[in-house]
Protein backbone atom coordinates (compact mmCIF):
# COMPACT_ATOMS: atom_id res chain seq x y z
CA UNK A 1 0.00 0.00 0.00
CA UNK A 2 3.22 2.53 0.27
CA UNK A 3 3.02 2.53 -2.71
CA UNK A 4 -0.31 4.19 -3.33
CA UNK A 5 1.09 6.75 -1.10
CA UNK A 6 2.49 10.17 -2.95
CA UNK A 7 5.51 11.82 -1.35
CA UNK A 8 3.40 14.79 0.14
CA UNK A 9 0.15 12.36 1.56
CA UNK A 10 -0.10 10.67 4.45
CA UNK A 11 -3.65 9.06 3.66
CA UNK A 12 -5.30 7.79 0.68
CA UNK A 13 -8.29 5.73 -0.93
CA UNK A 14 -8.82 2.79 -3.10
CA UNK A 15 -11.58 1.83 -5.03
CA UNK A 16 -10.20 -2.41 -4.26
CA UNK A 17 -9.86 -3.25 -0.41
CA UNK A 18 -7.14 -5.90 -0.54
CA UNK A 19 -6.31 -8.24 3.02
CA UNK A 20 -7.54 -9.86 5.92
CA UNK A 21 -10.45 -8.73 7.01
CA UNK A 22 -9.58 -9.50 11.22
CA UNK A 23 -6.93 -7.32 10.28
CA UNK A 24 -8.28 -4.55 8.38
CA UNK A 25 -8.90 -1.00 10.14
CA UNK A 26 -12.75 0.10 10.06
CA UNK A 27 -12.65 2.81 7.63
CA UNK A 28 -10.14 0.84 5.15
CA UNK A 29 -12.75 -2.20 5.19
CA UNK A 30 -15.88 -0.11 4.74
CA UNK A 31 -14.50 3.10 2.99
CA UNK A 32 -11.26 1.81 1.04
CA UNK A 33 -9.75 4.78 2.74
CA UNK A 34 -6.39 4.00 4.95
CA UNK A 35 -2.82 5.51 6.35
CA UNK A 36 -0.40 5.03 8.93
CA UNK A 37 -3.45 4.75 11.43
CA UNK A 38 -5.06 1.36 9.51
CA UNK A 39 -0.92 -0.17 9.95
CA UNK A 40 -1.56 0.81 13.63
CA UNK A 41 -5.08 -0.62 14.00
CA UNK A 42 -3.61 -4.07 12.42
CA UNK A 43 -0.56 -3.95 15.23
CA UNK A 44 -3.22 -3.84 17.64
CA UNK A 45 -4.78 -6.94 16.61
CA UNK A 46 -1.44 -8.47 16.31
CA UNK A 47 -0.68 -7.43 20.16
CA UNK A 48 -3.55 -8.82 21.46
CA UNK A 49 -2.91 -12.21 19.63
CA UNK A 50 0.27 -12.30 20.65
CA UNK A 51 -0.78 -11.50 24.49
CA UNK A 52 -3.31 -14.18 24.16
CA UNK A 53 -2.13 -17.01 21.96
CA UNK A 54 -5.62 -16.55 20.08
CA UNK A 55 -6.05 -15.22 16.62
CA UNK A 56 -8.61 -12.43 15.65
CA UNK A 57 -10.76 -14.80 13.65
CA UNK A 58 -11.57 -18.32 12.87
CA UNK A 59 -13.32 -19.24 15.99
CA UNK A 60 -15.50 -18.29 18.05
CA UNK A 61 -14.66 -17.73 21.99
CA UNK A 62 -18.14 -19.03 22.92
CA UNK A 63 -21.79 -17.74 22.18
CA UNK A 64 -21.44 -14.39 23.03
CA UNK A 65 -18.03 -13.27 21.15
CA UNK A 66 -17.26 -12.95 17.82
CA UNK A 67 -13.66 -11.49 17.67
CA UNK A 68 -10.40 -11.64 19.70
CA UNK A 69 -11.08 -7.60 20.26
CA UNK A 70 -14.31 -8.43 21.50
CA UNK A 71 -13.06 -10.90 23.80
CA UNK A 72 -10.55 -8.74 25.32
CA UNK A 73 -12.75 -5.51 25.40
CA UNK A 74 -14.86 -7.64 27.40
CA UNK A 75 -12.43 -8.54 30.05
CA UNK A 76 -11.06 -5.55 29.96
CA UNK A 77 -13.99 -3.41 31.24
CA UNK A 78 -14.78 -6.54 33.66
CA UNK A 79 -11.50 -6.27 34.84
CA UNK A 80 -10.19 -9.70 33.73
CA UNK A 81 -7.51 -9.49 31.35
CA UNK A 82 -5.88 -12.35 33.41
CA UNK A 83 -7.98 -14.67 31.16
CA UNK A 84 -7.72 -12.99 28.06
CA UNK A 85 -3.33 -13.81 28.72
CA UNK A 86 -2.09 -17.14 27.25
CA UNK A 87 -1.04 -19.25 29.87
CA UNK A 88 2.36 -19.82 29.00
CA UNK A 89 2.36 -15.80 29.58
CA UNK A 90 1.28 -16.05 32.53
CA UNK A 91 4.11 -15.42 35.17
CA UNK A 92 3.17 -13.19 37.81
CA UNK A 93 6.81 -11.05 37.21
CA UNK A 94 5.38 -9.79 34.11
CA UNK A 95 2.10 -8.89 35.13
CA UNK A 96 2.35 -5.56 34.49
CA UNK A 97 3.78 -5.54 31.18
CA UNK A 98 1.43 -7.79 29.74
CA UNK A 99 -0.95 -5.78 31.16
CA UNK A 100 0.27 -2.57 29.48
CA UNK A 101 0.58 -4.46 26.09
CA UNK A 102 -3.35 -5.23 26.38
CA UNK A 103 -4.31 -0.83 26.94
CA UNK A 104 -1.85 -0.65 24.19
CA UNK A 105 -3.65 -3.34 21.78
CA UNK A 106 -6.92 -1.96 22.60
CA UNK A 107 -5.70 1.66 21.82
CA UNK A 108 -4.54 0.70 18.76
CA UNK A 109 -7.88 -1.03 17.38
CA UNK A 110 -10.18 2.33 18.17
CA UNK A 111 -12.98 2.56 15.90
CA UNK A 112 -11.60 6.02 14.45
CA UNK A 113 -8.62 6.48 13.19
CA UNK A 114 -7.96 10.07 15.06
CA UNK A 115 -8.35 7.97 18.18
CA UNK A 116 -5.61 5.35 17.70
CA UNK A 117 -2.21 6.75 18.56
CA UNK A 118 0.59 6.79 15.80
CA UNK A 119 3.35 4.08 15.97
CA UNK A 120 5.90 5.99 17.35
CA UNK A 121 3.51 6.88 20.57
CA UNK A 122 2.73 3.43 20.67
CA UNK A 123 6.14 2.27 20.50
CA UNK A 124 6.81 5.05 23.83
CA UNK A 125 4.05 3.21 25.58
CA UNK A 126 5.51 -0.18 24.84
CA UNK A 127 8.79 0.57 26.52
CA UNK A 128 6.92 2.57 29.17
CA UNK A 129 8.37 6.27 27.93
CA UNK A 130 4.72 7.23 28.31
CA UNK A 131 3.75 6.27 31.49
CA UNK A 132 0.03 7.40 31.63
CA UNK A 133 -2.01 5.35 29.07
CA UNK A 134 -5.79 7.24 27.95
CA UNK A 135 -8.68 4.88 29.04
CA UNK A 136 -9.40 2.81 25.66
CA UNK A 137 -12.73 2.68 23.74
CA UNK A 138 -15.20 0.29 22.43
CA UNK A 139 -13.79 -0.98 19.92
CA UNK A 140 -15.29 -1.59 16.21
CA UNK A 141 -17.28 -5.00 15.25
CA UNK A 142 -18.02 -4.97 18.89
CA UNK A 143 -21.67 -6.20 18.79
CA UNK A 144 -22.89 -9.82 20.36
CA UNK A 145 -24.06 -12.64 18.38
CA UNK A 146 -27.51 -11.48 19.93
CA UNK A 147 -27.20 -8.35 18.93
CA UNK A 148 -25.96 -9.21 15.14
CA UNK A 149 -29.19 -11.67 14.83
CA UNK A 150 -31.61 -9.13 16.13
CA UNK A 151 -30.13 -6.71 13.19
CA UNK A 152 -30.72 -9.92 10.75
CA UNK A 153 -33.92 -9.90 8.68
CA UNK A 154 -34.88 -13.76 7.43
CA UNK A 155 -37.51 -14.42 5.31
CA UNK A 156 -38.12 -17.24 2.41
CA UNK A 157 -36.95 -14.85 0.01
CA UNK A 158 -34.04 -13.21 1.00
CA UNK A 159 -31.61 -13.26 4.11
CA UNK A 160 -30.00 -9.38 5.00
CA UNK A 161 -27.05 -9.11 7.15
CA UNK A 162 -25.93 -5.79 7.88
CA UNK A 163 -22.53 -5.80 8.16
CA UNK A 164 -19.04 -4.01 6.16
CA UNK A 165 -17.79 -5.34 3.17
Amino acid sequence: MARIFGSNQDQANTMRVVGTYGYMSPEYAMEGRFSEKSDVFSFGVLLLEIVSGRKNNGHQYDEQYLSLLVYAWTLWCKHNIKELIDETMAEACFQEEISRCVHVGLLCVQESAKDRPSISTVLSMLSSEIAHLPPPKQPPFSESNQLRQKKCSSSQVTITVIQGR
